[in-house]
């Protein structure tokens, strides 16, 4: 039976549509995808995220098996008085080929949190310990269950967010301690949508009173389909679509987070690959005309999609895919298998969604 997080009595109230998620029972979808992208594009959205997964390090020697594991330059995340920098990374195989990409918090000198990706969990904890084992003075702790997590984003967030919080909220990637409504919660300047906002991880108990808190101060529940739609937009990678074993970061175009130098598990492979240059690049595309292109469909002349969906802010299919280097340059002309029907497409620039460009 799947996991349920601490709101989903909220969920069900509320007439979401439930599915199994990575082992977790989570909403898809309240009053529709569509319109749960658009509230976020436009107003504020929260979501219940936590089926994510956290990993605590601490200690003398924390620092040591993160900048081992993780590909970015752990040693780079600033600390300060009550708050520390947030960073994107990658875990990887000795091959390169990518684990997971994680968030990790500095919440102290010698403490640091590492959120997982939810099917990635289990391999993700029992890899952070075996290599931790190389470190006497360092403690990794499985805390998976000590957080909810939501995910606060759009415009209006933070204006939200900071009504009910005892001071001023932590700046974009970093990562604060602040009671909100009177509730102990880890605020972090991130998120999964291309949207302003911030991710808060607070205990399961306190989950549904801060849910409560923030509806009532016109937030909009938001479910795993609008985070998909989103994050395809702002053409944010998802693990087991754009991101798996079998590539590696620089055929991801995740090369800017990571750190050779650092000697992190998989760098002489990263090296090897940036220097050699990719053989298939992940590119965002637009489809030119009717059609949505799915995971799995081929391109004429090699390549495959990884993700595809219709954009609620553009109005046309969209998505990513591994296409030959050579085809990689924006303007390039594509052809896409979809169930035998032949779509035309377009190699596109980052991001897909431009806020300027919508609103004129």
């Amino acid at each position: 039976m799947p996991v349920r997080t601490a709101l989903f009595g909220r969920h069900q109230a509320a007439g979401a549509r439930l599915i199994d998620f990575a082992g977790w029972e989570m909403p898809l979808q309240y009053e529709g995808i569509a319109a749960e992208h658009r509230v976020v594009r436009e107003t504020c959205g929260v979501f219940d995220v936590s089926h994510m997964g956290q990993i605590e390090t601490s200690g003398p020697q924390a620092l040591e098996p993160l900048q081992r594991l993780l590909s970015n330059d752990v040693s780079a995340i600033p600390v300060g008085p009550g708050s520390g920098g947030a960073q994107y990374s990658l875990l990887c195989r000795e091959d390169a080929g990518v684990l997971d990409d994680v968030f990790t918090y500095r919440l102290d000198s010698a403490r640091y949190l590492t959120v997982t990706n939810a099917a990635n969990h289990a391999r993700d904890l029992e890899w952070f310990r075996r290599h931790a084992l190389d470190y006497p003075a360092a403690e990794v702790v499985d805390q998976i269950a000590d957080y909810a997590m939501l995910a606060v984003q759009g415009p209006l967030a933070r204006e939200i967010v900071q009504a009910i919080s005892d001071s001023v909220l932590p700046a974009r990637m970093t990562a604060a301690s602040r009671r909100l409504a009177g509730v102990q919660v880890l605020v972090c300047g991130t998120g999964y949508t291309g949207e302003d906002g911030v991710e808060l991880l607070c205990a399961p108990d306190d989950a549904v009173a801060l849910w409560d808190e923030l509806l009532a101060r016109s937030a909009v529940p938001c479910g795993l389909g609008a985070r998909d739609t989103l994050r395809l937009e702002a053409c944010f990678h998802l693990y087991g679509n754009d991101l798996s074993l079998d590539r590696n970061p620089i055929e991801a175009g995740l090369g800017w987070c990571c750190r050779e130098e650092t000697g992190f598990l998989g760098s002489e492979a990263v090296r090897s690959a940036r220097r050699s240059g990719p053989h298939e690049k992940l590119v965002p595309f637009a489809v030119d005309g009717p059609g949505i292109a799915r995971p799995g469909n081929l391109l004429l002349g090699g390549g495959v999609v990884t993700s595809g969906s219709l954009s609620p802010c553009l109005g046309v299919g969209i998505g990513l895919a591994y296409v030959p280097a050579e085809r990689a340059l924006a303007g390039t002309r594509l052809e896409i298998d979809v169930r035998g029907k032949i779509r035309p497409a377009v190699v596109k620039d980052k991001p897909l969604y431009r806020k300027q460009a919508t609103n004129g």
